[in-house]
């Protein structure tokens, strides 16, 4: 006998599309799988695209354990500009020349130097939240405050293709990592600013986007056909007993 069709529980890996919020994607589930329990591991902002490991029913109990797993991202930046958010969906707040000397050798000199334990401060425009109000609402007033800055780990950064000023790359990092602020750091080592023009999350620890579904197909399929989609959590999180 099948299950009734809100009977769903485990982790199911979504690929977002860009232009819609993490919460935007958890309330879409929500609303194909007609069950209130899901949460996902792990935000992505609204430019970026990719893995969304979203947590349905009883799994959303484990979502610190996965928020904690390394990531792994490819993605493009822009040098010369730099924006307020540290991405193209900010505004320019200031352009300088690209060095005349720049090339792919320097590029890498300086993704290498990200390389291992270090702190970052977020950006403002994150959703982090200093004395109860998310930084992002100040910023948007105009305003700047001190953010305390947190540890990070980047295993790798490397350079996958290079054409004056624009480039993409790979990273992998830890938990917490604001893919943007790296690239606007990047720009800021080399001295003529940048900032990031596309995200995709390709991974997040053993989870894989190519395993992943889109919002739109998800819709289409029957009770069935999710139950199939569903990781059970003693599969990807042997040491979590529910």
């Amino acid at each position: 006998m099948e299950k009734p069709a809100n009977d769903f529980e485990g982790i199911l890996l979504i690929d977002k599309d860009s232009g819609c919020t993490s919460h935007d994607v958890v309330d879409r589930v929500r609303r194909c799988l007609k069950i209130r329990s899901v949460g996902h591991a792990g935000t992505l902002d609204p430019l970026a695209t990719g893995l969304l490991v979203i947590l349905v029913g009883r799994a959303t109990k484990v979502s610190q354990y996965l928020m904690s797993l390394d990531k792994v991202y490819e993605g493009g930046f822009k040098l010369g500009e730099e924006t307020d958010s540290h991405d193209s969906d900010g505004q320019i707040v200031s352009s300088m020349p690209v060095p005349g000397d720049l090339n792919e050798d320097g590029i890498r000199a300086h993704m290498a130097s990200f390389i291992g334990d270090q702190y970052q401060t977020p950006p403002m425009f994150s959703a982090k939240k200093v004395n109860g109000v998310a930084l992002y609402k100040l910023a948007r007033q105009g305003k700047e405050v001190e953010r305390q800055p947190r540890f990070i780990r980047i295993s790798s950064f490397d350079l996958l293709e290079w054409k004056n000023p624009t480039g993409k790359f790979r990273l992998a990092c830890s938990k917490g990592t604001y893919v943007r602020t790296v690239c606007h750091d990047m720009g800021k080592r080399i001295g003529c600013g940048a900032h990031m023009t596309s995200l995709r999350r390709i991974s997040s620890d053993k989870f894989h986007v190519s395993n992943a579904v889109r919002l739109d197909d998800l819709a289409q399929m029957n009770a069935s056909a999710i139950r199939k989609l569903l990781i059970p959590v003693c599969e990807a999180v042997p040491s979590f007993a529910l």
